[in-house]
């Protein structure tokens, strides 16, 4: 979802639980069903791509993205995440396209980005080329002229003047998102709805899951029944929230939430505000409170590029060392559209701002990581992957060991802008991805790392 304001909304999360509206969204519990919640199998080492459809081609259309399939699949993308693809709402648009997420319809398409059928072949050819394809959805909310306003009033919420409203936060303000009117999740046929909307891609489109934009603004107990539901229909569906809420993980309604926590640690990494050991820190505190599930990781996504700034100008020199991280880390990692070229610019949310794609100088560094990550079981998403372990503990240089059965990869990054020096102490012989050759640690062996240099050793073949 874009926001101006999401930091603060960030912010807030560890003091509610629904920051949007509590006294209007209230549901009684559901009772929990038994059943066996896990990651797919087939996601056990996957990666995510998000997919920008307008600003992607200078069409942006699903046609002229569809030519792009070959290309990503070399790539080795696994997971294509589709930004949301359905009618945008004229009424009340922001800017002159309008937000992705005031969505007008869920059972269609934009006609500026192509027909349903067209659609449904990005689809059909990216199954035949073994990558799975995930809806961004848009629970929260509609835009102002979705049929539900003018046939179910009754699903929106409402002032104490009878009017339809756009979210407001915990203290009853507006959240600035007022191309979108606000839905009432008190409402039990509205679950059923939403519900049946998801359904109708997955039964009849074959997609592989959501991305279900702001999860933590609707109620829990809608997540853990509807999401049920999606399971009981297709058991293989891949389930991301964006959320830091444990609850989402704990309570068997998601496979993986955002890891926004620890990219805004990454980011003050890169501009020297903190040190590695904040990694630490933030593995410590948040960690600890999840039982299953897993974090995704990235150095930028829609709306950090729009709303924040391209990964190189918030992380500069150190952004390729904090996607090395994010694709060792025990997390499923994402890139978003453009980052393999790179993506140097700030990408407009409401205008037509096409990615210049032209040398791709980038994308063999996100096909290594790829390639090293759906190679090493080690490295793969929990819980099929190696438990992390820390070595070499500095205050600049993060570095780590993972382990999975006979596979052992070892992750060393020097988080800073100054040349580092750090003794290792472990024995491993491997071989270094960036450039072929082997390598040696042995316990007690200074060695010099210079300034946001990384190293994955994996093991010699």
């Amino acid at each position: 979802m874009y926001t101006n304001n999401w930091f603060f909304i960030l912010s807030i999360l560890g003091l509610i639980v629904y920051p949007c509206c509590t006294s209007i969204k209230k549901t009684a519990p559901t009772k929990m069903t038994e059943q066996i919640f896990s990651l797919p199998e087939w996601a056990k080492h996957a990666n995510i791509y998000e997919v920008n459809i307008r600003q992607y081609t200078p069409e942006g259309t699903f046609n002229a993205f569809r030519k792009h399939l070959p290309r990503l699949q070399k790539m080795g993308v696994e997971i294509l995440w589709f930004m949301p693809v359905y009618p945008i709402s004229t009424t009340k648009k922001k800017g002159s396209l309008g937000s992705y997420y005031a969505v007008s319809d869920f059972r269609s398409t934009n006609p500026k980005f192509g027909t349903i059928n067209e659609f449904k072949a990005i689809i059909d050819e990216a199954h035949k080329l073994g990558m799975k394809v995930i809806l961004d959805w848009v629970p929260n909310h509609t835009g102002w002229d979705h049929v539900w306003i003018k046939n179910h009033p009754d699903f929106y919420t409402r002032n104490d003047k009878g009017e339809i409203i756009d979210p407001l936060n915990e203290r009853g303000e507006s959240m600035g998102w007022a191309d979108v009117a606000d839905l009432n999740y008190n409402n039990p046929k509205l679950w059923e709805a939403m519900k049946n909307d998801m359904l109708f891609w997955v039964e009849k489109y074959k997609v592989d899951g959501f991305r279900q934009d702001m999860a933590m603004l609707v109620p829990l107990d809608f997540w853990i029944k509807t999401n049920s539901a999606l399971l009981k229909n297709n058991p293989n569906l891949f389930l991301l929230a964006e959320s830091e809420e444990h609850d989402h993980i704990n309570k068997d309604c998601f496979h993986a939430f955002y890891a926004w926590s620890l990219h805004h640690t990454l980011n003050d990494i890169a501009n020297g505000k903190k040190t590695a050991s904040a990694i630490d820190d933030w593995r410590q505190n948040t960690l600890t409170k999840l039982q299953k599930g897993l974090y995704m990781h990235f150095t930028t996504n829609h709306d950090e590029n729009s709303w924040s700034g391209s990964e190189i100008e918030r992380m500069k020199d150190a952004y390729k060392a904090m996607a090395v991280l994010t694709y060792t880390l025990d997390g499923i990692p994402l890139v978003y559209s453009g980052q393999e070229e790179p993506l140097v610019k700030r990408l407009e949310f409401f205008e037509k701002d096409t990615i210049p794609f032209s040398t791709y100088s980038n994308a063999d560094f996100y096909t290594l990581l790829n390639k090293t990550k759906k190679e090493n079981e080690s490295l793969w998403n929990h819980p099929f992957g190696g438990e992390l372990q820390r070595i070499m503990k500095d205050e600049h240089v993060y570095a780590f060991i993972r382990t999975k059965g006979n596979n052992q990869t070892v992750t060393i990054i020097n988080l800073s802008g100054q040349h580092q020096k750090v003794l290792a102490d472990i024995d491993y012989a491997g071989t270094n991805i960036f450039t072929g050759n082997k390598t040696t640690l042995s316990k007690g062996r200074e060695f010099l790392l210079s300034p946001w240099q990384y190293f994955i050793l994996v093991p010699n073949q």
